[in-house]
């Protein structure tokens, strides 16, 4: 069986490899927010094509036909080189392929190319204290005055809210209607007077979540996507984009390959762990999850292309695979490194700054945010396997 691409495929990964033999240098070590460095190596892959590939030109994208082969080539040769693919996030990941698929043109036409080329920064303003798991009971308000939404309420867990420049929000705008039909979907400035943020610190030490609160926050009422009272509809395909988004195959491998460069460096009693035999055998199985997670993505993108063709449980698995096996991954890092795993925080001991361990307990989180693996479980077996949906509790009374 011939599984090579062909010489097609072949000398375009080689175009990718000079390309990043050329400019890898210009790459930044993270995608630091707002930075000349980050934004400028943004605009640079977008223009040779290597993110925003598909986003029609218009829109400030790259405007290149959809090639699997060509997507897989390219996320292969930025992992195995250690190079920075350029900017995701909430606003990237999420909201742009829902305006390109939901948006009115004039949305498209403001918000699309600031977005990919990181010069606007989105949040989310799903969650609510009373709305985690089951989000359409969410009660955050919007009423219609004149030419303005009126916006009342709090959301919780909105990550980014302190560096955002935009949200997007979901409101309930008919409160007598039932849960899932009255909630629209709205866009607007973080700077819009009335909007409160308080951090809250998580797991890692650091303030990536935040509580937002809105008091008599005044949206113009052409700031919603799709109609009025339809925003569940919305809700659902950003849901949809943010679950693949948290379980990427792309950045996994790149961290896997970090690993393994761990693993050659790090010895006990002067012998690499690498040769180790429990700790490659450890390293094997992580490698085999990773590479099923890749294959998963490839039917996945097919389907997305083949519009005859469901992706079933294929994307249903993608959030629960992804997150569960970054935290695993993660965890060998640790372990891998002995008493120094243990380290934390600006210990000078750490290594690479100690983003194994504040990995480890991102991901933690990431198992919970995003729907649990508890609901990622009963989403698979409900709607991919058709099993029994779970019974509901009958209240005293036969309510």
């Amino acid at each position: 069986m011939d599984l090579e691409f062909g010489p097609e495929y072949e000398d375009f990964r080689q175009e990718v490899k000079d390309f990043l033999r050329k400019h890898g240098e210009k790459s930044p070590g993270s995608a630091a927010l707002r930075s000349n460095k980050t934004i400028s190596w943004q605009k640079l892959l977008i223009e040779n094509g290597y993110t925003a590939r598909t986003i029609p030109q218009e829109y400030g994208g790259y405007g290149a036909q959809p090639d699997l082969i060509q997507s897989r080539i390219i996320a292969e040769e930025f992992a195995n080189s250690r190079i920075n693919p350029g900017l995701g996030g909430q606003g990237i990941s999420m909201l742009v392929p829902t305006l390109l698929e939901l948006g009115t043109q004039a949305q498209k036409a403001q918000f699309i190319r600031p977005t990919i080329e990181g010069e606007m920064v989105w949040c989310q303003g799903y969650s609510e204290p009373g709305a985690g798991s089951d989000l359409a009971s969410l009660t955050t308000s919007a009423v219609l005055d004149g030419d303005n939404w009126v916006v009342n309420g709090q959301k919780i867990w909105t990550s980014t809210a302190q560096l955002a420049d935009w949200i997007f929000c979901l409101v309930r705008t008919e409160p007598d209607a039932p849960k899932h039909r009255g909630i629209s979907f709205l866009l607007f400035d973080m700077k819009t007077p009335g909007i409160e943020i308080r951090p809250l610190v998580d797991m890692t030490l650091a303030a990536n979540f935040n509580e937002t609160f809105f008091t008599d926050v005044r949206v113009p009422k052409h700031q919603i996507v799709g109609q009025r009272g339809e925003g569940w509809q919305v809700a659902n395909a950003i849901l949809g984009h943010e679950r693949d988004s948290l379980g990427n195959p792309n950045i996994t491998l790149a961290r896997l390959n970090t690993l393994i460069d761990l693993m050659k460096t790090e010895t006990v009693n002067g012998e690499p762990l690498i040769d180790n035999p429990i700790y490659r055998d450890r390293l094997m199985k992580i490698q085999g999850r990773v590479m099923a997670m890749r294959f998963n993505e490839l039917r996945v993108l097919s389907s997305q292309l083949n519009k005859d063709q469901d992706p079933g449980i294929a994307r249903m698995i993608v959030k629960l695979q992804g997150t569960e096996l970054r935290h695993d991954l993660e965890g060998l890092g640790i372990d891998i490194m002995g008493e120094v795993g243990l380290c934390y925080g600006d210990n000078p001991h750490t290594r690479t700054g100690g983003s194994w361990q504040t990995q480890y307990m991102f991901f933690l989180g990431l198992i919970i945010g995003g729907g649990t693996s508890q609901i990622q479980k009963n989403i698979i077996s409900e709607r991919g396997l058709d099993m029994p949906r779970e019974p509901k509790v009958i209240k005293k009374g036969g309510q």
